[in-house]
């Protein structure tokens, strides 16, 4: 199996008040580490925007506990459309953010302490470990699962994302793309039967397949990031839809989850032979404020958006203008971890 994909660098959630949003997950999620905050035109993603070109601010944060961050993400010249109806479980698409904890019910007690959040109570998945919902106060779902491992013992009550669970029309499609694509390749469980509905409290009859990428030692970041678990859910008792239905990219919801990539022409190359095309390819550099690096896109068999990151520049001191070129050094080669470390005086305020 090929490494091009190291972890999950982040997942997009658009919302309507940036801003507050980002103080939120900050103080639930300890994502409190400010990678950039960039405003501009967003001309290559037309496809997914009606063909216009919006303008828009995206600002992606961290927890140095590990894993990867959350960009959150708002229109500035078009109001964002929120989903009609509810989302259901095994609607198509980024139905959850998986987060990572050290200690689930250390995570629960704290986080049921917080307001404008929706807890449900302690689970056991099919693996019989424990687990956890939470809504946020603008309809988004996560699951807070046991971590596999942490970067850093900074006192935070939970890491940053570990992975997703995506609703799928069929299973061995999305098994492909994720598996031989994306090679998040391990099968820690596939399981078929009736279980409780997270939000509607009524049972569903689904299978469930959860995937996970070890940590492989290559890449800048792939000890940061870490463990990859990405949760395939196909219903197989109800009419479901795609939760992105008539709406655009940067709209309200998970918007998409990006991977980060090593070598994007290796990867670009495996896609193809896969019958994979990138749908948006910035081909150079493309600038985020103080970062940089090439992006892609690929869809998922039921169109879920999945974005690829070549990291190529990161600000390590920002207020000296001290930054680091990836494309300088051995892509294989990991960061030391105090040179990683330097990221967190960068902080959310």
């Amino acid at each position: 199996m090929h490494d091009y994909t190291t972890g999950i660098q982040q997942i997009g959630i658009g919302v309507k008040n940036l801003k507050e949003s980002i103080l939120f997950y900050k103080e639930i999620f300890g994502l409190d580490v400010l990678i950039f905050d960039d405003t501009s035109d967003a001309h290559l993603m037309t496809q997914y925007t009606g063909g216009n070109v919006y303008k828009r601010q995206a600002v992606l944060t961290m927890n140095l506990q590990g894993g990867g961050g959350v960009e959150v993400w708002q229109y500035n010249n078009r109001e964002p459309k929120e989903s009609p109806s509810q989302i259901k479980y095994g609607d198509f698409g980024i139905y959850a953010a998986k987060i990572k904890c050290k200690d689930v019910h250390i995570a629960h007690a704290f986080l049921s302490g917080k307001q404008n959040t929706n807890i449900s109570p302690i689970k056991a998945d099919p693996q019989n470990l424990p687990h956890f919902w939470l809504k946020d106060p603008y309809g988004n779902s996560f699951n807070v699962v046991q971590a596999q491992e942490c970067f850093q013992q900074s006192g935070k009550i939970t890491g940053g994302v570990t992975g997703a669970v995506i609703g799928v029309s069929d299973m061995e499609k999305a098994l492909s793309f994720y598996i031989q694509f994306l090679s998040v390749e391990d099968i820690i469980y596939d399981v078929t039967g009736i279980y409780d509905d997270n939000d509607l409290g009524i049972k569903i009859n689904c299978r469930r397949v959860l995937l996970r990428k070890k940590i492989t030692g290559n890449g800048a970041f792939n000890k940061l990031l870490g463990v990859v678990e990405i949760e395939l859910l196909q219903r197989l008792d109800d009419t479901v839809v795609k939760i992105f239905k008539d709406r655009f990219w940067g709209d309200c919801g998970f918007i998409h989850l990006c991977f980060d990539v090593l070598n994007m022409d290796g990867l670009k190359k495996h896609g193809d032979s896969l019958g994979i095309k990138f749908t948006v390819d910035s081909h150079e550099s493309f600038a985020m404020e103080n970062a940089a690096g090439r992006f892609c896109y690929a869809e998922d068999p039921d169109g879920t958006l999945i974005e690829l990151v070549e990291t190529h520049k990161i600000p390590l001191l920002k207020k000296l203008g001290i930054y680091l070129n990836l494309k300088k050094r051995n892509q294989q080669k990991p960061l030391p971890d105090w040179m990683i470390n330097l990221l967190s005086l960068s902080k959310v305020k």
